[in-house]
Parts: structure tokens; C-alpha cells; sequence
């Protein structure tokens, strides 16, 4: 991996509105994929995409953020930030995965849970919790892959997985730059002074034992090769799945809470 793009460079790369999206890798790495919708609590929330997938024999549940390409997309897409019952959606299934045995994968790319108000009154801090909690015990392997963006809860919400693995340009943090800027400095302007201390580049989180891997992009920017980047991905993920289904389902759950208490 290069060291030479800024952490601020690599911040504008994982924004990039034509980054691939989880729905591109997931059309490329799967044999197979059907789309489910719907928490059963209130609307299907198009900002997470859940359904199963096939590669060869083995299946797998898929819960990836999505964020769209243009105004439309991201009107519907509601920009890649999920409300409530994005997150109890994706909690549907995970348990769903659980009863019939399926790995999960997932997918994350966003700039954050969605903050209004109807979202608030839904209970987002609470569908957030809950993710964190039950995944935390979910009995099947998790494999959880940062994409793009990955910022604050909203992406953790997704985030609790046996692997952790992240793309050489994305970046992973507890809030934005401009946030964190924002809050700190009380100045959003410096966003990329905020970028270089937040350690949020995947070389930092590998340093920091956050994340597991790092997966190079093709060229230094996967966006030139979707097909080659899930490539890399759908090997990664067929490697893991098969290291952790050997594990002991007592000894997976020991392992992945050991992992985020120790953070």
C-alpha cells in the first residue's frame, strides 16, 4: 500500500460518487442474489440492502449499505444513511441467518445513521444498541468489509464481525472530519487537519488492530476495475468463511466478543 495519498485524500476518495457501491460487488462477487425487504416494524428502508447469496454451494446473508450515484438515487437511497429500521432490517436477517446456519457479509459504506427527527422518534440509538448487542452473540460466522465510508454507529452497527477488513482507500472513523473538526475547533473548515489525527485510513487501523486486513485496490483506486476489486474480495471472503466455519460456535462468539473488548 502506498503511504504517499494524505489521509484527507483518501477521505475524498471514499466519497467519490462513482466509488462502487455494495450493490456492485455484491452483483459481482455472488453467483446469486435475492433482495429481501422490510423490519416488519414499520418500512423497508432503502439505504440497507439485505437478501441472500450464493457463491458455488455455499450461501451466505448479505446486509450492505447503499448509497446511490446521482440525486435520484441518493433521494431514494436517503444518501447511505439508515434509519431505524434500516438497522432492525438487517437485524431480521442476520437472525435469519442464524437459524439456518448462512455466514454473514456485510457491507459498509456511510457517512452516518440518519439524524432527524422521525428517525430519533423511531429510535435509532436504540435499533444501533440492539445491533451491537446481538451481533455481538450471533451464532455464524461475520465477515464485515469497509468499502467507502464507515462513520460513527452507523456504520459500528454493522460493523461487529469475526473479520474485519477494509479497502486500501477507505476510511473508518467515530464521526467525520468536518465533525470532528467541528466539535474539537468549533471550525468544519479544517476537516483536513481533523483527517490526519483521527487515524482513520486503513494502514492506521491496521496498525491499531481495528481492522484485520487490508485489501489493495487495483490500480490505487477500485473504481478502474470493479471486476478485479471483487475478485480480491470474493477470495478473501470464500478463505475466511471456510477458517471460520472450523471454529467452534462457542469459541467464534469468545473470540469476536474478546476482539471489540479489547479495543
Amino acid at each position: 500500500m502506498t503511504s504517499k495519498i494524505s489521509a484527507w485524500e483518501r477521505v475524498k476518495i471514499a466519497r467519490e460518487p462513482d466509488r462502487p457501491t455494495a450493490l456492485d460487488y455484491i452483483d459481482n462477487i455472488f453467483d446469486e442474489f435475492i433482495e429481501l425487504h422490510g423490519d416488519r416494524y414499520f418500512r423497508d428502508d432503502k439505504s440497507i440492502v439485505c437478501g441472500i447469496g450464493s457463491i458455488g454451494k455455499q450461501n451466505f446473508t448479505i446486509v450492505g449499505e447503499q448509497k446511490g450515484r446521482n440525486t435520484k438515487e441518493n433521494i431514494e437511497r436517503n444518501f447511505g444513511m439508515p434509519n431505524p429500521e434500516g438497522y432492525r432490517k438487517a437485524l431480521r436477517f442476520m437472525k435469519q441467518a442464524e437459524k439456518f446456519n448462512r455466514p454473514v457479509i456485510t457491507f459498509i459504506d456511510t457517512k452516518g445513521a440518519y439524524p432527524g427527527l422521525g428517525a430519533e422518534e423511531r429510535g435509532q440509538g436504540e435499533a444501533i444498541a440492539r445491533n451491537l448487542m446481538e451481533m455481538s452473540d450471533l451464532k455464524v460466522p461475520i465477515i464485515a468489509i469497509v468499502i467507502g465510508e464507515g462513520s460513527s454507529g452507523g456504520a459500528l452497527a454493522i460493523g461487529v464481525g469475526d473479520k474485519v477488513l477494509m479497502l486500501e482507500n477507505a476510511v473508518y472513523s467515530i464521526l467525520s472530519p468536518e465533525g470532528y473538526a467541528s466539535i474539537l475547533w468549533k471550525d468544519s473548515s479544517r476537516a483536513k487537519e481533523a483527517a490526519e489525527k483521527m487515524k482513520l485510513t486503513a494502514k492506521d487501523l491496521l496498525d491499531l488492530g481495528v481492522v484485520d486486513e487490508v485489501l489493495k485496490e487495483p490500480n490505487g483506486n477500485a473504481k478502474t476495475d470493479v471486476g478485479k476489486m471483487s475478485q480480491i474480495m470474493k477470495k478473501r471472503i470464500l478463505a475466511l468463511t471456510k477458517e471460520l466455519q472450523g471454529l467452534n460456535i462457542g469459541d467464534l462468539v469468545e473470540e469476536r466478543y474478546k476482539k471489540f473488548r479489547g479495543m
